[in-house]
């Protein structure tokens, strides 16, 4: 796979250190993020029988109605990865109204070190919500909570509506991979169509908005190799582009003072969340460019597949 030896020597480091060092270092590369501007981490809470359990929040924008929800749990030792954990959404409005219980899968990543729990939460209205996690497994046990703020709309493309149809550099356009990724081993057939020709050909599309040398949260991974392994598993099936944070990867040489962002990453709003430092989005469009389903940070190459197969059986 693309990039294997750098992606193997960074997750043998990350093992190296506590989950606390996760939350602080930097996940992807060698530039860290300006304090000011660092990814937040949601509160938590432990209880049980597991010292030290805490959850890290992966989907910090959250909307009404069905959502994707991504976090890792977390002890002293390392990282949680038993399969399945049960989540309770509860409003802290109105007396903290609790709905239903339900399952959060585990995802390993690339490598096969690191992963997150996923599942789907209906959130009903706008405002603070708690997540209330349980672990019990074999002699792992225990409960922690992780609280979020669910907003009305917001500046990313939602799920059902028409995102931007930008015009990100190609390599017909800019004329060289160094000019339009920090990956070390670019795969190019990432970069040979335009958002807005994707939008138009008739088929599915998967963007990926990341740095692959430059992301720094702690749920951050290789989304665009992720994405290479997605397109070779689906020839000729979906549309796949890969678009960088930064307008001049070839210009930065390790220094983020040097950095523009991309066109697209204003376009799309996504500069626009609180907080944000370029942590990765994913998004599936379907054949009449609408956005099907939305991920912000690590999204695994199971979770992308299952999303692109709704899409090629239902039209």
């Amino acid at each position: 796979m693309r990039g294997l030896c750098f992606w193997k020597l960074f997750y043998r480091g990350i093992m190296a250190l506590s989950a606390m060092l996760l939350v602080l270092v930097m996940a992807c590369g060698p530039a860290a993020a300006p304090p000011d501007v660092a990814p937040a981490q949601a509160p938590a809470s432990t209880s049980g029988n597991v010292p030290g359990l805490e959850a890290i929040v992966a989907t910090k924008v959250l909307n009404t109605g069905k959502q994707r929800f991504a976090f890792l749990l977390t002890i002293p030792t390392g990282i949680v990865n038993v399969p399945e954990v049960e989540v309770t959404p509860v409003y802290l409005g109105d007396g903290n109204v609790a709905q239903g219980t339900g399952t959060a899968r585990f995802y390993i990543w690339p490598y096969g070190i690191r992963g997150s729990y996923v599942t789907e939460i209906n959130f009903d209205r706008t405002g603070p919500w708690r997540l209330d996690i349980g672990l019990d497994h074999e002699d792992l046990a225990g409960n922690t909570q992780a609280t979020v703020e669910v907003i009305e709309g917001g500046p990313v493309p939602g799920i059902g509506s028409a995102p931007p149809l930008s015009r990100n550099k190609t390599l017909d356009s800019a004329g060289s991979l160094e000019k339009l990724t920090t990956h070390f081993t670019p795969d190019p057939e990432l970069y040979r169509l335009t958002i807005e020709e994707a939008a138009g050909n008739g088929s599915p599309t998967v963007i990926v908005f990341a740095s692959p040398a430059f992301c720094t949260s702690p749920t951050c991974g290789p989304q665009t190799d992720a994405l290479s392994a997605l397109k070779d598993a689906n020839p000729d099936r979906a549309n796949f582009i890969h678009v960088e944070i930064y307008d001049n990867p070839d210009e930065i040489q390790g220094d983020l003072s040097k950095v523009r962002l991309s066109q697209p990453v204003l376009d799309w709003g996504i500069s626009d969340v609180p907080g944000w430092f370029n942590e990765s989005w994913t998004f599936v469009l379907d054949s009449q460019g609408i956005v099907s389903h939305r991920y912000e940070g690590f999204a695994s190459v199971e979770e992308l597949q299952q999303a692109l197969d709704q899409l090629l059986m239902s039209g």
